[in-house]
């Protein structure tokens, strides 16, 4: 894991501790979602209007979440955001529509983000921030594939199995099984949270002008997108966080179409992407300074390219039977091949993603507060998550075929991402961007 422990101070892996247990519960919630979703007859775009009602409470609550999390301790805005969505789960299991119930995770999770990143910048130094977000990124990329096979166990033919013998209270379906370990697991990075020491920062309480919150949003808004530093920083993870949470789906659609993999065994490809995440951002924090972040933008342009090249990989481009004999199991050739290619479009995306973020939060955190600058770049990250997530279920209804569903969006990243490198570079000519990281 990138940085020496000694480098970080006291609290720091208890952060950690608790980013991981909680996103472990969200990976492993998506996937039991999704399953509910199947499990009622929803149709296809039903499913990524789930993640768009998740999404909503970002965007809605933007110029709110910053001024809460800044308002409070943010270990203790951490408790409450994780406690709120363990109340969205036990919606789920008592029947709610998993769109509604979701949301609600959404509105936790929504609060959760400015306290989880800006508590970062109040408890380390600038230059410790890129290993510090490997290490949020690792373990939020660990915990997604640990997640993500746990929720894809969870509604097995195995978990189903145990429900119909078990005669669980409330608990109907593997999918509702899978909704009450992710409650409990929440309920234990809460507890967590309680372990985060109290790291001293104190900010003035604006939430009973609501006005006001708005009027400064839209000033913070204007700060980032306007300084020539932060708005290259701003444009390439506000693009990445989108074509993310849409490509998290994307997997799904393309291993059963392209690969005929149920969703459980589906996550397991998920999960594989996640890993080349974690090798990404580790090898970002020991190759790439604060200074040299805007060096990695060429990589998000080959990470679009790759995903493009993905699209058209399928089962049916090798000979039936073929593959590696494990005992009495035999691995097929295609899925052998498609894990490597997916590490490396996740390696791609955690190197390219870790730098982009520690720059835009030094630079926000110089120019704003950290709760601020964070909650104008979830609001910026999350209206592109609904665009992307919209148009996605637009092309779903079109029956467009997955695979070129992907190369869109493979070509839009790469292409927008490629203009992000020009107006960098025309940056570069007008001002001295090395001597802005340095303030």
């Amino acid at each position: 894991m990138p940085g020496a422990p000694s480098a970080m101070k006291k609290g720091f892996y208890t952060i950690i501790a608790a980013q991981f247990v909680s996103s472990l519960a969200d990976n492993a919630l998506l996937i039991a979602a999704i399953a509910q979703l199947s499990a009622i007859g929803s149709a296809a775009w039903i499913t990524p209007m789930l993640q768009i009602f998740f999404t909503i409470s970002y965007v809605v609550l933007a110029p709110f979440v910053g001024a809460f999390a800044d308002a409070l301790q943010k270990r203790h805005v951490m408790f409450v955001s994780n406690a709120l969505k363990a109340v969205g789960c036990l919606m789920m299991i008592a029947g709610v529509h998993p769109m509604i119930a979701y949301g609600v995770v959404g509105f936790g999770a929504a609060a959760y983000s400015p306290a989880k990143y800006g508590i970062l910048t109040e408890l380390l130094p600038a230059e410790r921030l890129i290993a510090a977000n490997a290490w949020l990124e690792s373990a939020t990329v660990i915990s997604t594939i640990a997640g993500t096979m746990l929720g894809g166990a969870l509604i097995s033919a195995y978990a189903s199995r145990f429900v119909a013998h078990a005669h669980l209270p409330l608990i109907r379906s593997s999918a509702g099984l899978a909704m009450f370990a992710v409650m409990t697991t929440y309920g234990i990075a809460a507890a967590i949270n309680v372990g985060i020491p109290d790291t001293g920062a104190r900010y003035a309480n604006r939430l009973r002008k609501p006005g006001v919150l708005v009027s400064d949003f839209v000033y913070c808004f204007k700060v980032l997108w306007t300084d020539r530093l932060a708005q290259i920083a701003l444009w390439v993870t506000t693009l990445m966080w989108g074509a993310a949470v849409t490509l998290q789906l994307l997997v799904l659609k393309w291993a059963d179409a392209n690969l005929g993999l149920s969703l459980s065994k589906a996550a397991v490809m998920q999960g594989v992407t996640g890993l080349g995440i974690a090798l990404g951002a580790s090898a970002a924090a020991t190759r790439v300074s604060l200074r040299a972040s805007l060096r990695v933008l060429p990589v998000g342009v080959l990470a679009g390219v790759v995903a493009i090249a993905m699209a058209f990989y399928n089962r049916n481009l090798f000979p039936a039977g073929m593959g590696l004999r494990i005992g009495a199991y035999t691995l097929p050739l295609y899925l052998l091949l498609a894990y490597p290619m997916m590490v490396l479009l996740g390696t791609l995306a955690g190197f390219f993603i870790v730098p982009m973020n520690a720059l835009l939060q030094h630079r926000g955190a110089t120019l704003l507060s950290a709760g601020h600058s964070i909650a104008v770049q979830n609001f910026n990250q999350n209206v592109a998550v609904l665009l992307m997530l919209g148009a996605y279920a637009l092309l779903l209804t079109a029956a467009m075929p997955v695979q070129w569903i992907i190369v869109v969006f493979g070509t839009f990243i790469a292409a927008m991402i490629a203009l992000a490198m020009r107006r960098h570079a025309t940056n570069a000519r007008e001002v001295d961007l090395r001597a802005m990281v340095d303030e």
